[in-house]
């Protein structure tokens, strides 16, 4: 399971109407559950579909304080590796049964990179509807760790009393917009490295 938050003033319905535009179709159908303040939309292949194995995937998005918080759920592999065992069975006892199988393989391709489709649809939805990841409005202030007077962010010293502020100045992972502390290699959000 993976989180990542988007800061900005979004709106779940936003991002799970942008899922349904680009899944909604084909060998995929797509499922919105919830309230404008909470959504799950579960992305799964079509029961009847002609070729490839079941697969699915629930995205729950959540707003929070300062945006969107998304998790994408562990995918359903069971009906995908079914189908890939087939394929893989049926190239053991003849080879040329791959020919009819194509379709089914192409289609097993594609659900296996369905986390990685999704995501991409996400970030793109997040940054057409104004997100960013830069911090939000309610982190755009620092507190000075010896007077505790706000200061701006970019203030190298503190208005009140003149304190260095280097030490506490947030700072963002650049894959998610994740708040990350200075001494974090791996954002705890996204697990990307940090630069």
């Amino acid at each position: 399971m993976t989180t990542r938050i988007y800061h900005g003033d979004l709106d779940p319905r936003q991002i799970a109407n942008n899922l349904s535009a680009v899944f909604h179709h084909g060998n995929y159908q797509v499922q919105q559950i919830g309230d404008k303040e909470n959504l799950a939309v579960q992305i799964a292949t079509r029961q009847n579909r002609s070729s490839g194995g079941r697969t699915a995937m629930t995205a729950t998005i959540s707003r929070v304080a300062d945006g969107l918080s998304i998790t994408l759920g562990q995918q359903n592999w069971l009906g995908l590796a079914a189908s890939l065992g087939f394929s893989a069975l049926s190239a053991v006892r003849n080879p040329l049964s791959l020919l009819n199988r194509l379709d089914d393989i192409a289609q097993d391709v594609e659900s296996i990179t369905l986390e990685d489709q999704i995501w991409e649809v996400i970030d793109r939805a997040a940054r057409e509807h104004g997100t960013g990841q830069a911090l939000s409005a309610r982190l755009s202030r620092t507190v000075c760790p010896y007077c505790l007077t706000a200061n701006e962010i970019a203030a190298g010293r503190c208005i009140a009393c003149g304190a260095p502020l280097g030490e506490v100045q947030p700072i963002t992972c650049s894959n998610c917009g994740f708040v990350v502390q200075k001494d974090e290699a791996i954002c705890p959000n996204c697990k990307s490295r940090l630069r």
